[in-house]
């Protein structure tokens, strides 16, 4: 369907019903903004689907279930919803739980079109029914690297936490920093308090601090520890991983947490599809839609658009994911086999770094564009 234009009338639609599975964090330990903002694009998009006419007729059906960060909760989820009869999953935040989901789904034979999980190594092996919409981590991590270069940092730190998510991160770092001339230092988190990393930081002359970190724990206190130490005034905190991205950050941090660069995945403008649906997702919100919140509608408009084209009784496989062109929020997406990436992939969506503003907590500043 053309989804550049504002649905404007209610098609009939009867039968029964196309369900679609949407895994989202709804709850702790998952990250429930994300997972709030993820909800909502699919949501709208879904209604959106419903107001022109569904799929071939027949109404689509959004079930939702809280993955809350738990890998065994997310693949439980997936063995309810392949028996409820779904067509396709969406969604999931976080890419370890995003990853137990793809393996459940391929062993299924389900398709999954992922729409936030950056982890390279989603599945073990390459599989034909899952892809992915956000960029693989070595492809936006490196280009925050990039960043990173530019600005003239050589001596970087990262605090880390024991995951599979911040180690891949931590590697794709050291690998592309360290052959330009770049060091990077680990501080394990679970070994160290706040203080510590200070004095550390000091000790070891480091000039950018990357949150590789749970949040708010322990994101927030590593931020207001660093900003009150006067030894520190100079350093650079950065959130490749894009916390500062939503709303409670700046209401737990203010102005302590702007000028802290992340990786945005969102273009400089947006078209005229995306100026619609950022006007429709704030009024969902009440709040600026994260980019997440992007994805999550791209993600449901790619799978109508596969459904409607191919008809709701033959699986998702090779030729689905490789004929997509749609137009989506944040650009055409087209997926395609990348090296290194066992899913099939959008090629690449939009990458900047930004921050908040430090005149202005709630407006981001771009600051740099692949």
């Amino acid at each position: 369907m053309d989804t550049s234009q504002s649905p404007s009338r209610a098609e009939r639609i009867d039968g029964p019903s196309v369900r679609i599975g949407a895994l989202v964090p709804l709850s702790r330990p998952g990250w429930i903004e994300a997972g709030r903002h993820l909800l909502a694009g699919l949501d709208l998009a879904a209604r959106e689907v419903n107001v022109t006419g569904g799929i071939l007729g027949k109404p689509l059906e959004l079930i939702v279930r809280d993955t809350a960060a738990d890998p065994q909760r997310a693949t439980a989820a997936v063995d309810e919803l392949a028996r409820l009869g779904a067509a396709a999953l969406a969604g999931e935040y976080h890419s370890v739980v995003a990853r137990a989901v793809a393996a459940r789904a391929d062993a299924l034979g389900l398709p999954f079109l992922c729409s936030s999980a950056v982890l390279d190594a989603l599945t073990e092996q390459p599989t034909d029914w899952v892809a992915r919409l956000a960029p693989a981590q070595s492809h936006g991590w490196q280009i925050y690297a990039d960043f990173l270069l530019s600005a003239g940092h050589r001596r970087i730190a990262v605090a880390t936490q024991s995951s599979v998510y911040w180690a891949s991160g931590t590697r794709i770092l050291r690998d592309y920093l360290a052959p330009r001339g770049g060091t990077v230092l680990e501080l394990d988190t679970g070994a160290r308090a706040p203080k510590v990393v200070c004095d550390e930081l000091v000790d070891h002359r480091v000039t950018a601090l990357l949150l590789l970190v749970g949040y708010p724990e322990p994101a927030v206190p590593i931020v207001r520890s660093v900003r009150r130490d006067p030894r520190l005034a100079g350093i650079l905190i950065g959130a490749p991983a894009g916390q500062p991205e939503f709303a409670e950050w700046a209401t737990l941090l203010g102005r302590e947490g702007t000028s802290i660069p992340f990786l945005r995945y969102l273009p400089e403008r947006l078209s005229s599809l995306g100026v619609r649906v950022d006007a429709a997702l704030r009024e969902r919100l009440a709040e600026a839609p994260s980019f997440v919140a992007f994805e999550g509608y791209d993600t449901l408009t790619v799978l109508a658009d596969v459904l409607r084209s191919q008809g709701v009784d033959r699986p998702l496989g090779t030729e689905s994911w490789s004929r997509v062109v749609v137009e989506g929020t944040r650009g055409k997406i087209q997926f395609s086999r990348a090296p290194g990436i066992s899913v099939w992939q959008w090629t690449w969506p939009p990458v900047q770094v930004a921050d908040r503003d430090p005149d202005e907590p709630t407006r981001f500043r771009t600051l740099y564009v692949a």
